[in-house]
Order: structure tokens, then C-alpha cells, then sequence
């Protein structure tokens, strides 16, 4: 293939072993050097960039890798069998987590990518190596269907590994063959002279004398999809890159500023690219799903900009933040709960019910960015957010009326303090009999009305609130005047019970809900 230093090429699209793969040169740089002109490798869970480099092969029966570089490798847990591999070591035997057997076949045998003898430094960006054995066990258990490991090869390791599987004694206690691992001569004199003087004896597959040279496409950057983030816009501001984007891993890999002059390629490329990230997150999202009963499940989760006003400049600032709608919840991250332990880690929670969710027209925007929307809690300051798609921006939309459906019938009635012609009493929103108002130690009901009966409502932005009802049978307004010293986070309840309402009565909204 020409590499053609200024034009991105078209997208080519093959299918290896039923999975769609892309592939297309674009230019790439780092925000301040010159773009160099690089592959673009797409899988449903990976975004590679590649560089066409000459080589000279050394193994053509694709054996394991060198030791001094770390690998990123992306594993789909299968039904049966799991992750397809079994592992020996742990912080307890001061040895890393090893790959002690890859099955054949399964999940592990099927990337291609993974060895026995490979050390286990990370499991979806958590580092393990001061993991006990049983631990990493767990971890890798709970990963997750899409499991991304960062490996380090240890080829001192495997002779004496493949030894053991030699013996059919694969699931030996790991107590048992940690010790006889560092009692092995070949694996301490590895160890102590840097792995240098050992490679070749200790390599179990046999070298080949080179071949002639020839050209490869060599990984250069392996970002993981899942819960990835995806931006046009230049870092921290709200000035959009004309022809280019990034994309960050969570585990903190980059792919640089990917540069295409051609915008029907570069809007092809982001569509793609997330489409995939919506579909991996949303799997994700489905396996926390099984931690929690219906009303606690989580609705959307994604990435999102908040503006941040900063005195001293003249302009807004923004930082990327994870939007997380669970059950009665708002949440925002600033980064992605990696398990569902992670869900409580939450730099700001409101719940649904209290909070407005207000899209910001293009007329009312602040700066550049597109795509706005309010958050605003009772008693907080609002915050400003962005996303970068008008069907980003839809989908959360979609999914904040069905969380305050969610919300609300959950919660079931909420019942604030008020005065009602200077007395004291109780104004209470129930999900199935509406408004009504309680006075008296007795707490009895004064009136009553239906949420469908309200016509109108007014306030004074303080602690005044004015009431219109029409009547059912005489078909008159009649006003009740109240006080309520928390008046903003009454008026933001009542907006969620009849938003709630309104969505209630929709079938096919209704049916959109059940499915989720």
C-alpha cells in the first residue's frame, strides 16, 4: 500500500474469524509536532495505529514475545470455558501473576497474543502485581465479558511452566509449584542476570536463521474501546478541531490527534469508532445491571464535558466527566467506575428527583461547544455540561425520563413542610392520588386534588407558591397559596412526579423502559 503523507485513504472493511475489521491511513500527531502518516486498525473492542516498518523475522512460528515490552491484550470471556486460562504465582511467593496454561481453543488460545509465561501487570488498567494469588483470581473472574490484560513476558518462566504441564499436573497447588519455580537453577539465573544470558536456552520454541526482510504493519498505540473517550474538541477548551479527533482509553493510552482531511472519511471514522464505544459501554453497563434489582439499575452511562468558570480568564474551562444515571441517582465521575465497587466513588450525587435536566438552546449557549445541557440540584450551584453529538445528547435526554419514571415510583410519595393560610401543614406529591394537603397533629386532609387537575402554578422565587386546580365537575380554577422554605426543591419534585406522569401515559415509552 502507498502511504500518501496528506490524504487520508478510504475505509476497508474485512471479516477475520467473524469479526469485522477496519482499516485506513490517516495522519496522526501529538498536538505539536508534525503529523506522520499512520494505519487506523479497528475492532469492536480496539483501536490500533499501526506503522508500516521493515523487519527482519526471527521466528516464523510466531513464539512468544520479548521480554522488555509491556502488551496490551483485549480478551472476550466466552460462556463456557471463561477466559480460557489458569495462572500460578502472587505477592504472597514474591512472584508475579504467571499464565500457567492457556487452553486450547478458548478465549485466551483465540487472541493469539497471550503466551505461558506472561506476567499479569494489569486487568482493565488495575494493576495486580502486589496481588495475592487468590486475589487475581477474583479480579479476573469479575472483569467483566470484555477483559483488557497489560502483559509482560518472563521467559525464564516458561520451560519450567511447560514442564509442569508436561507432568498433566496443570492445576497443581500453586503454593507447591511456586516454590519449585524459584528453586528452578534456569529461572534464578535468568533472574539474576537480567534474563540476558538465558533467552535462548530458555525459549521454548526453536529460532530460525533470518529471513530476508520485509515489511509489517507494527502496533504503535492499542486504545481499548470500552467506556473510551471520544473528542473532537481541543483539551480543556470549547474550540473544535476542524478535521481531527482523539480518542483516550481508560486506561490512560491516547491516540494522539488523528488528522483527516477528508471529512466524509473523518465523519465515517467517528461514527465507527462510536458506535463501538456505545455498544461496549453499553455491555458493560448490562453486567452491573446483574448486581442490582429494577429500580436500582443503571439507565446510561457516558462521557460528558462540564464548563468550569474561572475568574481570572475570560473563558470557561472544561473537564472531561463520566455520567453515570443509576436508580434514584445522578452521578458524575472523573473517570469510570471499573467495577461496581467503583460506583461509590462519585465526585457529585444527586438524586433524580430533586434535580432539573434542562437541554440549553443553540441561542443560549455560552461558547462554542454545541450540544448543552443543565443539571441544577436543589440548593446547588447548576452545572453546564456538553457531549459531542446531537444523538449523544438525545440519548441521555431518553434516558433521564426514564430514570425520573424510575425514580419516582420507586420514591412513591414525598411530602414537604409548608403554611397554608398561616397554618402549618403538609403538602404531599403521592405517585397515585396526586397533590394533597394535611394540617393538624391528626394530619388531616384538607384538599385533594390529582395531578392531572393542575392547570398552572406560579411563585415568587423565595419561599411563595400558587396552586392552579380546575375543578372536575363545576370546571373551575380554584388557587391554593402556600410557603415553603425549601420552595426550589418542591418545585423540582413536582417536576419530576408529573414529568413522570406524562411519560407514564405513553405506551410505547412505557414498552422502551420495560426493555431495559
Amino acid at each position: 500500500m502507498k502511504i500518501n503523507g496528506k490524504m487520508a485513504t478510504p475505509i476497508e472493511e474485512k471479516v477475520d474469524q467473524n469479526l469485522k475489521i477496519r482499516t485506513g491511513m490517516v495522519n496522526v500527531s501529538d498536538g505539536k509536532c508534525k503529523p506522520e502518516p499512520l494505519r487506523l486498525n479497528l475492532t469492536m473492542e480496539l483501536l490500533t495505529l499501526q506503522r508500516l516498518e521493515i523487519v527482519t523475522p526471527t521466528n516464523p512460528q510466531n513464539g512468544p514475545p520479548s521480554e522488555s515490552k509491556e502488551r496490551m491484550v483485549q480478551i472476550t470471556r466466552q460462556k463456557q470455558g471463561g477466559l480460557g486460562l489458569s495462572i500460578k504465582g502472587g505477592a504472597e511467593h514474591k512472584l508475579p501473576i504467571l499464565i500457567s496454561r492457556i487452553y486450547k481453543d478458548q478465549a485466551a488460545d483465540i487472541t493469539g497474543q497471550l503466551f505461558v509465561g506472561d506476567a499479569i501487570i494489569k486487568v482493565n488498567g488495575e494493576y495486580i502485581t502486589a496481588c495475592p494469588h487468590d486475589d487475581a483470581v477474583n479480579i479476573l473472574r469479575n472483569a467483566g465479558d470484555i477483559v483488557v490484560l497489560t502483559v509482560k513476558h518472563y521467559r525464564a518462566a516458561t520451560p519450567f511452566l511447560q514442564k509442569q504441564l508436561a507432568k498433566d499436573t496443570p492445576d497443581s497447588d500453586n503454593d507447591t509449584t511456586c516454590a519449585e519455580l524459584k528453586a528452578d537453577e534456569g529461572y534464578k539465573s535468568s533472574v539474576n542476570n537480567g534474563g540476558g544470558g538465558t533467552i535462548s536456552r530458555s525459549c521454548s520454541r526453536p529460532m530460525s536463521i533470518c529471513s530476508e526482510p520485509e515489511k509489517r504493519w507494527m502496533d504503535v498505540v492499542a486504545v481499548p474501546l470500552m467506556m473510551a473517550y471520544v473528542t473532537r474538541y481541543i483539551y480543556g477548551t470549547d474550540k473544535l478541531r476542524p478535521n481531527a479527533f482523539e480518542v483516550r482509553g481508560i486506561n490512560g493510552t491516547s491516540t494522539g490527534i488523528i488528522h483527516c482531511d477528508d471529512l466524509a472519511i473523518l465523519s465515517q471514522w467517528l461514527k465507527l469508532i462510536n458506535d463501538n464505544v456505545v455498544g461496549l459501554t453499553h455491555l458493560q453497563m448490562k453486567l452491573y445491571n446483574r448486581n442490582f434489582a429494577v429500580g436500582e439499575r443503571i439507565e446510561y452511562m457516558g462521557w460528558v464535558n462540564e464548563g468550569v468558570i474561572n475568574n481570572n480568564i475570560s473563558w470557561q474551562s472544561y473537564k472531561p466527566r463520566f455520567l453515570l444515571l443509576k436508580g434514584t441517582e445522578v452521578m458524575l465521575f472523573e473517570t469510570p467506575p471499573l467495577n461496581v465497587a467503583g460506583l461509590s466513588k462519585a465526585l457529585v450525587v444527586y438524586k433524580v428527583y430533586q434535580t432539573m435536566f434542562r437541554v440549553v438552546k443553540e441561542s443560549e449557549t455560552v461558547d462554542s461547544r454545541q450540544h448543552c445541557f443543565l443539571l441544577q440540584s436543589a440548593g446547588h450551584e447548576p452545572r453546564y455540561l456538553s457531549v459531542e453529538t446531537r444523538q449523544e445528547l438525545l440519548r441521555i435526554e431518553n434516558s433521564w425520563n426514564a430514570a425520573i419514571v424510575t425514580s419516582v415510583i420507586k420514591l412513591g410519595r414525598k411530602t414537604f413542610a409548608v403554611s397554608h393560610h398561616g397554618k402549618s401543614g403538609g403538602l404531599t406529591l403521592d405517585w397515585q392520588t396526586g397533590f394533597s394537603l394535611a394540617e393538624g397533629a391528626d394530619s388531616a386532609i384538607v384538599w385533594q386534588y390529582k395531578f392531572s387537575q393542575l392547570r398552572g402554578s406560579s411563585d415568587d422565587g423565595k419561599s411563595k407558591l400558587k396552586l392552579h386546580f380546575q375543578d372536575h365537575e363545576t370546571r373551575a380554577i380554584e388557587t391554593k397559596e402556600l410557603e415553603c422554605q425549601v420552595l426550589q426543591s418542591l418545585l423540582f419534585c413536582m417536576h419530576a412526579f408529573l414529568t413522570a406522569k406524562v411519560a407514564s401515559v405513553d405506551p410505547a415509552f412505557l414498552s422502551s423502559i420495560q426493555q431495559t
